[in-house]
């Protein structure tokens, strides 16, 4: 049996957001979108990710600062993976390297989606059904 590639399980987001834009304005589009991840563009090209928890963790210092930006909270290491690794390769690198999400890209690096571990649980739960 052949391993389906990981842009069959990932979470199609066009949701990007500017690495100088306003935290405040991340949080806003995470939240309105339901999403806990969000690729970081800047002119047009991934510099980081910005997950809810980094934003939680620079909220506790907002005492210090109203005014943080993307690039205060993201992390500028992403692993990214192309459309069509397989899905296997993407969540074992993602737990031993404890990775919350991956960006998948196409061959131009262009931006696809995004695969969480949310992504990851339904990858899990197909994969049990399949077995039981």
């Amino acid at each position: 049996m052949l391993m389906p590639p990981i842009s069959r399980y990932m979470s199609r987001q066009p949701w990007t957001i500017s690495w100088d834009a306003p935290l405040s304005q991340a949080t806003a589009l995470m939240q309105e979108h339901q999403i806990r991840h969000l690729p970081v563009l800047k002119d047009g090209k991934l510099v980081g990710v910005l997950s809810e928890r980094d934003v939680f963790r620079l909220e506790r210092l907002r005492y210090l600062s109203n005014h943080f930006t993307v690039e205060d909270a993201m992390s500028s290491d992403v692993y990214c993976a192309a459309v069509d690794d397989p899905v296997d390769a993407v969540v074992e690198r993602m737990a031993a390297n404890k990775l919350g999400s991956v960006v998948v890209v196409d061959r131009s690096s262009r931006i696809e989606g995004v695969f969480t571990t949310v992504d990851g649980m339904q990858v899990l739960a197909e994969v049990l059904r399949r077995v039981a």
